[in-house]
């Protein structure tokens, strides 16, 4: 099938790339402002108590999130000024009209304690209503309007979680933009190192950029049907044009190994795709099992990177397995095979990684216990993990909403951002609203508590209610406003909520929610279709390798040397992010707690992206056996043929990961720094070590199968082998021992 589609590719290879560079410009056009269309948002389970209870406030109240937040400051006078007090009446009373915010407050209208700092500043608390996209996109409208830099009567900044996450999306954007600018040429550069030539370097670059544009109108049109976060575009890019230059540099590779071999230029690349490009298709399918396991969680955020993920794919296989193939015929043996001395070690004189194989087999048992033994040590701080998400420290020292959060904590004596709303219906005595409020204001952790009967603070009522305490009553629906003295996105504020929802209560149906809340259901919301993932993706990417190898051990081996390489990418992503370590030298701010989504991500996505290298080697040690050489022969041939590829992929894949480290988001650094890490590991470590150690050791037992799975991988194997050549008849012992099934697939007599 593969070999038929190169011949067709090769015989129409005009219009094929007529049809590729129209798409570009039309993918260029449509998906070049997604930006514009994607979600700010999507952080929470649809499904969990702190949404449905933010719902019931929206719906029973009109009541919204505390999720604005502006600092006063006042021009040369002091807050009590009668000048500055009737100007921050009128802001306040302006910023209540607006559109999604359902009330705001402030210390001149409300005379709360906490709204007033330690020194000549005060704080106006917008409450807003929508998901958290709206809630992202008022913020910043309401930027735009009540930012006030220079005034003669007062100035004043903003903060709070909408503000916070508008500035978040914003740096995303312009991160990718510079992080791209820096790759980008140095990628160039050393495809033109590793190819000898700018035209055939630019053949896998044109790829990438053909993988990004493309994922970016996919994501576009996704958009329209469904929320996918601005956040996911971080994978469309270094994804996009790690993968795809990946799949380039294999096919582009594998063309020039049968082209000096001996090959028609045509027949080169035919050869390439029917052994190459199915290792691609099969590649792209193991990337796609790993990252589908983001589906499995009901948070947008982690399914935006799902599909983003499906659009990399998708446009980085087509143009690999459709788009290239034209363009080397198009492009002629001239311009892209290069000298026939690149080819030395492709026509007999064995290599570097040969050699390095052998030497790795010759001592297996030792390689294997020193290295496994290594990353069990780089994986020990996973013991010492502890999961949260992210807030204001995620942004870098300077950043204008961190700053004003800086500023809070320091002359405020609650985070009037940190209301903890608790709605619930009132079904017996009237006092037991009192009762309740009276309760949760004497919980260590609770600053105040506005309710229908007054406000409250340590344990007892402060303040009779007046018309402002009206809003918290509605037939019998009521909801009372916690306010934390402690940070809310943090291990106090989880425990805050953990209390609260502890706690006895004469309401009914209570429900709790805030930023506070919602770190809670999230937390628990991943951590508990955590195992399903894990299980699926190890099933899954076994599943599939047998398909392809036919082989149980080596299909097993495969998914426990991925497992063991993440856990020591995870350990020094606890160290660094966690812990601390090197925070000055990648200049962000230990919080001490890793984030959870990052996590996530990276395990989905380096799962993938060492199975692809895992891919590349396997699929070629089993085409070296199946044409006559033993099992450590055929290790070392493969290592051999793959790792000079591999090791560009790696490298190249690596640099477009690594220029994400510029970005001041901690979380950014987080996930780029660890897919670096891992990248790294598998293919300097994993692959020139622990796999060829391993097969080693196991022998022939490298292709044992059970004889009902034998008969399903003849049935329905996606097997790499090319069948087009004959196996040579020294092999036909190594064949025949594999069972009558492999006999008659090879076409041995």
């Amino acid at each position: 099938m593969f070999a038929r589609l190169a011949r067709f590719l090769i015989r129409h290879r005009r219009p094929v790339l007529i049809a590729a560079g129209l798409f570009f410009v039309v993918a260029g056009a449509l998906g070049g402002t997604v930006a514009d269309h994607l979600s700010r948002g999507g952080f929470d389970d649809p499904r969990a108590e702190s949404v449905t209870a933010r719902q019931r406030l929206e719906r029973d109240f009109g009541a919204g999130l505390p999720a604005y937040v502006l600092v006063v400051t006042p021009t040369g006078k002091t807050i009590d000024d009668p000048v500055v007090a009737d100007r921050a009446r009128r802001l306040t009373g302006d910023l209540a009209g607006e559109a999604g915010v359902a009330d705001a407050i402030s210390w001149w209208t409300t005379g709360a304690p906490d709204l007033r700092g330690k020194g000549n500043s005060a704080l106006v608390v917008a409450f807003l209503t929508g998901s958290d996209d709206q809630l992202v996109r008022t913020a910043a409208r309401l930027n735009g309007r009540y930012l006030i830099d220079e005034d003669t009567v007062l100035t004043t900044r903003s903060a709070g979680w909408a503000t916070m996450f508008d500035e978040v999306g914003h740096r995303v954007e312009r991160d990718l933009k510079i992080s791209e600018a820096i790759s980008l040429p140095i990628v160039l550069v050393l495809l033109v190192l590793i190819f000898g030539g700018l035209v055939a370097a630019g053949v896998p670059l044109a790829m990438g950029l053909l993988a990004i544009v493309g994922t970016f109108l996919v994501l576009r049109v996704l958009a329209a049907v469904t929320e996918v976060a601005v956040y996911s575009l971080s994978i469309a890019t270094a994804l996009g044009l790690g993968l795809a230059i990946d799949y380039g540099l294999l096919l582009l590779s594998r063309y020039r190994e049968e082209f000096h071999a001996g090959r028609s230029h045509e027949d080169a690349i035919v050869a390439a795709v029917a052994t190459a490009g199915r290792t691609i298709v099969f590649s792209g399918l193991t990337v796609a099992v790993s990252i589908s396991a983001l589906l499995i969680f009901p948070v947008a955020f982690l399914r935006s990177f799902a599909y983003a993920g499906y659009g990399v794919l998708a446009v980085a296989v087509a143009g690999a397995v459709l788009v290239m193939p034209a363009a080397l015929a198009a492009l002629g043996a001239g311009r892209v095979a290069g000298a026939s001395s690149r080819a030395r070690r492709t026509t007999g004189a064995p290599g570097f990684w040969y050699r390095a194989a052998r030497r790795v087999m010759a001592r297996a048992v030792p390689v294997t216990v020193a290295i496994v033994a290594v990353l069990l040590v780089l994986g020990l701080p996973m013991l010492d993990a502890s999961f949260g998400l992210t807030d204001h420290r995620m942004l870098p020292d300077g950043a204008r909403t961190r700053e004003t959060e800086e500023l809070i904590d320091a002359e405020f004596s609650a985070d009037a951002g940190a209301v903890i709303p608790v709605a619930g219906r009132v079904t017996g005595e009237e006092a037991s609203v009192d009762t309740y409020a009276t309760m949760l204001s004497g919980l260590p952790g609770v600053a105040r508590v506005d309710a229908a009967t007054g406000t409250y603070a340590g344990g007892r009522r402060i303040a009779e209610p007046g018309p402002a305490n009206a809003r918290f009553r509605a037939g019998d629906s009521t909801w009372l406003a916690v306010t934390a003295g402690v940070e809310p996105v943090s291990a106090d504020g989880e425990r805050l909520v953990k209390t609260i929802r502890a706690t006895p209560s004469p309401l009914a149906d209570i429900g709790v929610t805030g930023p506070a809340a919602a770190l809670v259901d999230t937390k628990h919301s991943i951590g508990s279709r955590l195992p399903l993932a894990i299980v699926w993706i190890a099933l899954a990417t076994f599943g599939l390798l047998f398909l392809s190898l036919g082989s149980v051990l080596v299909s097993a081996k495969a998914v426990v040397l991925n497992f063991l390489s993440l856990t020591a990418t995870f350990g020094i992503i606890v160290w660094i992010f966690q812990q601390g370590h090197l925070a000055g030298f990648l200049d962000f701010t230990a919080t001490g707690t890793t984030e959870l989504n990052s996590v996530l991500l990276l395990f989905c996505i380096a799962f993938g992206l060492s199975m692809d290298y895992e891919v590349f080697l396997l699929s070629r040690i089993m085409e070296e056996h199946h044409r006559g050489a033993d099992n450590t022969e055929a290790v070392a041939r493969g290592l051999d043929r793959t790792g000079p590829v591999v090791t560009a992929a790696a490298v190249l894949m690596a640099i477009v990961f690594g220029s994400l480290l510029i970005s001041g988001l901690t979380f950014l650094k987080q996930y780029a720094l660890g897919l670096t890490i891992a990248v790294l590991l598998d293919a300097f470590v994993i692959r020139a070590t622990l796999v060829p150690a391993v097969m080693q050791l196991a022998g022939n037992a490298n292709w044992w199968a059970p004889r009902p799975l034998r008969r399903l991988h003849t049935a329905v194997g996606l097997s790499e082998v090319d069948v087009s050549e004959p196996v040579p008849t020294g092999a036909l012992a190594g064949v025949a021992a594999q069972g009558p099934e492999v006999v008659a697939r090879t076409g041995a007599p």
